[in-house]
């Protein structure tokens, strides 16, 4: 069962992480992803797997909340990655960087994403609430032949 939770909202939730851990990855430069296009495209990508599991008005409401929530969040935690680089390159710069400064750079920052994901992992919780077993089994199996798991 603790599988089947795991695999039902990993679809969503993997779209989620990964366009989430994208922004302002390139720091201003020409290619950076906008956030509220990428927004736009997670809400394609969950409409449509919505449209084939035949969710409910009520499931897509709540499970669109669950994903402005998180591409809230995952917006806030790369907003604070620029001035990590930021401070991490003035360290570098320096002819004498402060090693436990950069490491505490380090250390903060994974603290964040750790903390991120186990905020999408409780986002998953509470999709996989909001689906019928039917339409997690649906998930499940198509995860299944996705991934070429038996």
């Amino acid at each position: 069962m603790k599988k089947k939770l795991i695999i039902a909202g990993t679809a969503v939730v993997a779209v989620t992480l990964l366009t989430g851990f994208g922004f302002g990855g390139r720091g201003g430069h020409h290619g950076s992803p906008d956030p509220e296009r990428i927004k736009q495209m997670v809400t394609w990508k969950l409409d449509d797997k919505l449209d084939d599991l035949d969710a409910t008005e009520a499931q897509r409401s709540s499970i669109h909340a669950v994903k402005d929530r998180l591409l809230a969040e995952g917006q806030q935690l790369m907003e604070g990655q620029q001035a990590v680089r930021t401070e991490a390159l003035a360290q570098l710069e320096s002819p004498t960087p402060d090693a436990a400064k950069l490491h505490a750079l380090v250390d903060t920052r994974i603290d964040a994403f750790r903390a991120f994901a186990h905020k999408a992992t409780d986002a998953v919780l509470e999709m996989h609430r909001t689906l019928t077993p039917a339409q997690r089994q649906e998930l499940a199996s198509e995860y299944r032949e996705r991934t070429g798991q038996k």
